[in-house]
């Protein structure tokens, strides 16, 4: 059975990775450029000195930072996870539950992507999607078959 699943296996790991790079990159971008920073400077230094509505314990800025450093750090859980469940145990990762929550996170952040974000990590997280869409046919197939 193990032979049989190396295909989606594969996959799964390919698709996981392409996570795992995303989630990498957007963390050092987070933390180590000036990428997420507004053109203009002057909706920088607002966004610094602008606490939320919620509280002024904190400003716009260091919530944008928290929320681009959870994101990617969310990103690269969920990449590991499926990775060190497909390479070491890939009987638990049979389940169809656990599958289905995986695509439909992955058809989540798809659908954020196309709306919201931009080309690169719509095109990364469509190729992790079909990854993990097509292994999870196949795993129908061969555990039905």
């Amino acid at each position: 059975m193990r032979d049989l699943l190396l295909i989606p296996r594969l996959l799964v790991a390919a698709g996981s990775l392409m996570i795992i790079g995303l989630g990498c990159v957007h963390m050092l971008m987070t933390f180590f450029s000036s990428r997420f920073e507004p053109r203009n400077s002057s909706v920088l230094s607002e966004m610094k000195m602008t606490p939320p509505m919620l509280t002024r314990q904190t400003s716009i800025w260091k919530m944008w930072i928290g929320f681009n450093a959870s994101h990617s750090l969310g990103a690269i859980f969920f990449g590991t996870i499926n990775l060190l469940l497909i390479t070491s145990y890939s009987q638990v990762y049979l389940s169809i539950l656990f599958q289905l929550i995986n695509l439909l996170t992955l058809f989540f952040y798809l659908f954020l992507a196309k709306k919201y974000w931009f080309r690169t990590p719509f095109r990364g997280l469509l190729f992790s999607t079909l990854c993990f869409v097509v292994a999870f046919v196949m795993f129908l197939f061969m555990v039905k078959g």
